[in-house]
């Protein structure tokens, strides 16, 4: 990948295609934990890899290059969600799975579904894309223990959308299911 990086940045249209086609899975998991509409997620890979061509030139690390990417389809991202909070609240609608998509997926975006948006970002890149904790803290900018407290603190919520609390204080494994 290393050397397709290198030719890429050396002006190479098809090496970036080839870069753009072996990450585009990532970018959609990644884009797609962040915005609810399959539109939005286009528009953000799009402008993402539009940038990334205009500004490759500019990534001084090769070995960076899947980081730096993600980390402009963030930011795409971001964008898309500050325009939609300056329009109007965005009404929640349950989605209905693609019949292609596996029970797990399935279970892994409903539970993304149930947790603030700031914890779904860290969600995505740790337990999709398998980033290692000082790299999302590389990506979102933001202090290594900030990470690992939002990872705890989303797993706690996703323990609570998932399991109900008994009346005794003990946890019922019958799971709740919300629109989300």
């Amino acid at each position: 990948m290393r050397k397709l990086v290198e030719s890429a940045i050396q002006g190479d249209a098809d090496a970036f295609l080839e870069l753009m086609e072996m990450n585009s899975l990532s970018m959609y998991k990644v884009a797609r934990g962040i915005l609810r509409d399959d539109a939005d997620v286009a528009d953000a890979m799009q402008d993402t890899i539009l940038c990334s061509f205009e500004k490759i030139h500019t990534l001084q690390k090769p070995e960076f290059f899947k980081t730096w990417l993600i980390r402009i389809l963030i930011n795409e991202c971001n964008q898309i969600v500050r325009h939609y909070k300056k329009i109007s609240p965005q009404e929640e609608l349950p989605e209905t799975p693609r019949q292609d998509q596996s029970l797990a997926e399935f279970e892994f975006k409903e539970m993304l579904g149930q947790v603030d948006e700031k914890y779904r970002v860290i969600l995505t890149l740790y337990y999709e894309q398998g980033f290692k904790i000082a790299e999302i803290a590389e990506l979102l900018e933001i202090n290594e223990n900030t990470v690992k407290t939002r990872l705890v603190r989303a797993r706690e919520q996703v323990r609570h959308a998932y399991f109900q609390e008994t009346p005794e204080g003990g946890i019922s494994n019958e799971r709740k299911y919300t629109a989300g």
